[in-house]
């Protein structure tokens, strides 16, 4: 019995390499994902576009510099003479071809001195927002590690499944061989045979089906980490509990801390309540924006113009010129009333959404927590299920063998060892996805 606990604890987390395949740890996986996943990759993109928008809601408080030139030609033509009647003479005008150029250049400079705390508004909203990008990005990557980790470990929970159905198969066919030898000599029926070869038949398709699970487990762990699923790829890590001592220690371990401290926690590490108490701050700072429409704006301009008909003349003419200007607008249609509206609701959406997530973050980490309970003590039933079942068909198989058992008690006593073996796997690898969930839904570790 316990060879056979050792042989399933060692299937449960090795995997043997087969042929040319490239074998990639947990953490190879976490590192490939981060620099591959898509989901991440937009993440990074809507990082560099609010930082964009925030440098230039910082550029509002310089001043605006441009630079202008031009060229343009103009030509009139008059064909024949024209007489006029000026008091009283008659006047001859000859025809004539006239060509003008215009040569311009010239540059301008703006600042504006107040604009009634729209650029104060505007700053801090754009700040805030690629604040909570970033945040938006870090839980994206917590979420994508997360995935990688459940997917990992479900792509060793089926190959684990997989060695069952196989050493089940085999044990199968062993007693097929007994049986068949038994009913040569006389000692069996002939109904035993075809009842353990429909056991044999349905341990087949069992063991198809459960190396079809493996197979596809494996694409979705490849393709979440964004590798070619044409490659064939084994998954095995030295890190990971090898070994049943190893992972009682590790599922028997305390908990550090309890519900409410822990609750506390990922209240200050979530980066996605983080991110929704910077998204208030922008909608708080869109109100102030909103309002500056009823205050008056102060600017002052500057410029320096060259303006001659020929090019190398061109300095001879300058026009400078400056001032100051003052605008306030005292009735706008209510078009500013109906943006404050509407920025007053978004900060109140924004609110909502704070608390909204707030409690989403406690309710994250109790089910963490209940379900990493739940997961131990399914794993120690499922062990002292494992040690029952295996009892029980060896004591169903020596009673077949004396003749003091039916094929029918050994067939219900191999099923129950084949189910307490998947039990075990589930329970295990159910409780290591628990624990890396609770470290999710408390969301200290960064990436």
């Amino acid at each position: 019995m316990r060879r056979a606990l050792s042989l399933g604890f060692f299937l449960l987390f090795a995997l043997p390499l087969q042929g040319q395949t490239k074998n990639l740890t947990l953490e190879q996986a976490k590192t490939i994902a981060l620099e591959r996943n898509l989901n991440v990759a937009q993440a990074e993109n809507n990082i560099q576009a609010a930082q964009a928008q925030a440098l230039a809601a910082k550029g509002s408080y310089l001043p605006t510099v441009s630079a202008s030139g031009g060229w343009s030609r103009s030509q009139s033509t008059r064909e024949g003479t024209t007489t006029q009647v000026i008091s009283g003479l008659p006047v001859t005008s000859p025809g004539f071809f006239q060509v003008t150029n215009n040569f311009t250049a010239g540059v301008s400079a703006g600042y504006t001195l107040f604009d009634g705390f729209a650029r104060e508004g505007n700053l801090g909203a754009a700040t805030s927002r690629a604040v909570a990008s970033e945040l938006t990005a870090a839980r994206t990557r917590q979420a994508i590690i997360f995935q990688v980790v459940t997917d990992y470990l479900n792509v060793l929970r089926n190959e684990y499944l997989v060695g069952v159905s196989a050493e089940n198969l085999k044990r199968d066919r062993r007693q097929l061989e007994r049986i068949v030898e038994s009913n040569r000599v006389g000692a069996l029926s002939m109904a035993d045979v075809y009842r353990q070869k429909s056991q044999v038949a349905a341990d087949e398709v069992a063991l198809i089906t459960q190396q079809n699970n493996y197979d596809k487990s494996k694409a979705d762990l490849v393709a979440l980490i964004g590798l070619d699923v044409a490659v064939e790829y084994t998954f095995n890590d030295p890190l990971l509990p090898t070994g049943k001592d190893s992972l009682d220690a590790v599922i028997h371990a305390p908990i550090p801390g309890g519900i409410a401290e822990m609750t506390q926690r990922a209240i200050v590490a979530r980066p996605d309540y983080m991110g929704a108490k910077e998204n208030l701050s922008a909608s708080e700072s869109g109100v102030t924006a909103a309002r500056s429409s009823y205050f008056p704006s102060a600017s002052i301009y500057g410029g320096y113009t060259l303006l001659n008909d020929q090019l190398s003349t061109l300095s001879k003419n300058r026009n400078l010129n400056w001032g100051l200007q003052l605008r306030w607008t005292l009735f706008d249609g209510f078009q500013t009333n109906q943006q404050i509206q509407s920025a007053m609701a978004s900060k109140r959406n924004a609110e909502i959404t704070l608390a909204q997530t707030e409690r989403n973050v406690g309710v994250d980490v109790k089910k963490a927590f209940l379900d990493l309970e739940a997961s131990r003590k399914a794993y120690d039933a499922s062990q002292d299920g494992l040690i029952s079942a295996t009892e029980d068909r060896k004591i169903a198989e020596e009673r077949y063998n004396l003749g003091a058992g039916t094929l029918l008690d050994l067939l219900t006593a191999n099923a129950n060892l084949v189910q307490a073996q998947a039990n075990l796997a589930n329970s295990a690898f159910g409780y290591l996805v628990s624990r890396y969930n609770l470290e999710y839904a408390i969301g200290e570790k960064a990436y």
